[in-house]
């Protein structure tokens, strides 16, 4: 589902969790993400990974979903005037997926990264490297994305940001909004320049 205000400052790709497990497009905080955007200005994309919800194909166990978050970047970059920055953003799964797609600087267009709830404690993360204006934001009782990981990964990654919302677990139950207050902030950086 695409978003596009008369005159974006930027754009947003947000990808959703895992879809063997029920994740979709439609999920609270892939929606919230995007809320949290398009308040800021931002273009907006948010889609359903092949084979979820509606979408064909069948799930790829990570591989071609990044080709899914390649296609949908090049559709919203088509979408925002030239020179305005566009970011990926992913939730558990859609994280680690968006994590694959920034960090290998493919597209290298890509301005900023944020990792929601990035399910450290179930993927394999070896391949992170640094990636610009990176956000890695997770709950105090995420049991798929342990703080101390969540902080392994962040010295691993100069100049990334984490912040922790006291009191989330995996799914944001009750904390969409300080989650939100987390992503405005991140915006507010990057699609100004800064």
């Amino acid at each position: 589902m695409v978003s596009v205000p008369a005159v974006p400052v930027g754009g947003l790709v947000m990808c959703h969790p895992h879809p063997l497990y029920g994740g979709d497009m439609d999920n609270p905080v892939v929606i919230r993400a995007v809320e949290v955007a398009q308040g800021a200005g931002l273009a907006t994309l948010r889609f359903n990974f092949r084979g979820a919800g509606h979408s064909g194909g069948a799930h790829d166990h990570g591989v071609g979903e990044r080709d899914d978050a390649r296609a949908a970047l090049a559709v919203l970059a088509a979408r925002v005037p030239d020179g305005h920055p566009c970011a990926l953003a992913g939730y558990s799964f859609g994280a680690w997926v968006s994590a694959h797609v920034a960090m290998a600087g493919d597209p290298p267009s890509i301005a900023a990264l944020a990792l929601v709830a990035p399910p450290l404690g179930m993927l394999d993360w070896g391949f992170a490297r640094p990636a610009p204006h990176t956000l890695l934001v997770a709950g105090t009782r995420d049991t798929y994305c342990p703080l101390d990981a969540l902080q392994q990964l962040a010295e691993r990654l100069p100049g990334a940001e984490r912040q922790v919302v006291d009191g989330a677990d995996h799914f944001f139950f009750g904390k969409l909004y300080p989650l939100g207050t987390a992503l405005e902030a991140w915006i507010a950086r990057w699609a100004s320049g800064g």
